[in-house]
């Protein structure tokens, strides 16, 4: 089985709450598990995207899972307790990586996906990193479209570790 992290802000805008959605389709379709942070925004997209294809989501909760009122629609949760942290957690269960959109968080597990290396990396929107000169770094795939994004996730061969 396949699983693949879709990380984005919770405080999404709408046209990164569309392709999260579609994202989530898209992966379901695929018969992909899907694997979020199980908050609002981008990640209650993507799992609502992927739940409407029947698909199989996982929630991957920063808190002691008290609040009655998960933001996500998850088939599951796995409650780290952990806060940030739980982001290490969320990447290092993932086959590849989708950040829709940017934020701290989310640049957070770019990073830590790039850092573990050996898995597709893929930002759509958001982030995009750049050296000092202004050069883009090896390692994340640019999409332009929730297709391009999971097409990459899915196909793209898997950039080394980081060296560092």
């Amino acid at each position: 089985m396949v699983q693949v992290a879709v990380c984005g802000p919770a405080d999404a805008t709408g046209g990164e709450l569309t392709h999260a959605w579609r994202v989530g389709e898209l992966l379901a379709e695929r018969g992909v598990t899907v694997l979020c942070g199980g908050g609002g925004g981008v990640m209650a997209a993507v799992a609502g995207g992927a739940r409407s294809r029947a698909g199989l989501v996982i929630g991957v909760r920063p808190d002691d899972g008290r609040d009655p009122r998960p933001a996500a629609d998850v088939s599951a949760t796995v409650v780290t307790n952990m806060g940030q942290a739980r982001n290490a957690i969320l990447v290092w269960s993932a086959d590849a990586v989708i950040a829709v959109g940017g934020s701290w968080g989310t640049l957070s597990e770019v990073a830590l996906a790039l850092r573990r290396g050996g898995i597709p990396v893929v930002t759509l929107g958001g982030w995009r990193v750049v050296d000092a000169t202004g050069v883009p770094v090896v390692g994340p795939v640019h999409a332009d479209t929730p297709e391009e994004a999971v097409r990459a996730a899915l196909a793209a061969p898997a950039p080394p570790p980081s060296g560092d």
